[in-house]
């Protein structure tokens, strides 16, 4: 049942994307151009996704499984630091070039989108990237708490 929800989920994600238009670099590019021909759409969506996710957010913090019997995992994390502030300029530099962010970017590649599709293994290998130097970090955390 776990996977038939997250199906449904995705699904449910994905076409609101694609009616909002979010898919489409364009409209992504359109809003980060406050000089040029500036579009709001973008701003619109962020803004009714916020709501919806404070109310749903607020009543997940109340619970402690859900709705499908599992274990609710809420973020822990609240400080900023250096790691957030550099992986957000480097989300920012590749939405700003690309148009894309992740999820937009799955659904315009299931569209065939060529575009989408070399965003994608850019970012595969980006993540590929940040997990070998994130054990070479463990590692050398190990080494020296065992000296």
């Amino acid at each position: 049942m776990y996977i038939l929800t997250s199906l449904l989920a995705g699904l449910v994600f994905g076409l609101g994307l694609i009616v909002s238009g979010m898919s489409n670099p364009a409209v992504i590019l359109g809003f980060l151009d406050i000089t040029g021909r500036w579009n709001p759409s973008l701003g619109l969506v962020m803004v009714g996704g916020i709501a919806i996710g404070s109310i749903a957010f607020a009543a997940a913090k109340k619970r402690t499984t859900s709705l499908l019997g599992q274990a609710m995992k809420m973020p822990t994390a609240r400080q900023i630091d250096r790691r957030l502030i550099g992986g957000s300029i480097l989300f920012g530099i590749g939405w700003g070039i690309a148009g894309f962010c992740p999820g937009p970017v799955l659904v315009a590649t299931g569209m065939g989108e060529v575009k989408a599709l070399g965003f994608v293994v850019a970012m595969l290998v980006g993540m590929g990237i940040f997990e070998l130097m994130e054990r070479r970090v463990r590692l050398s955390r190990i080494s020296t708490e065992s000296k």
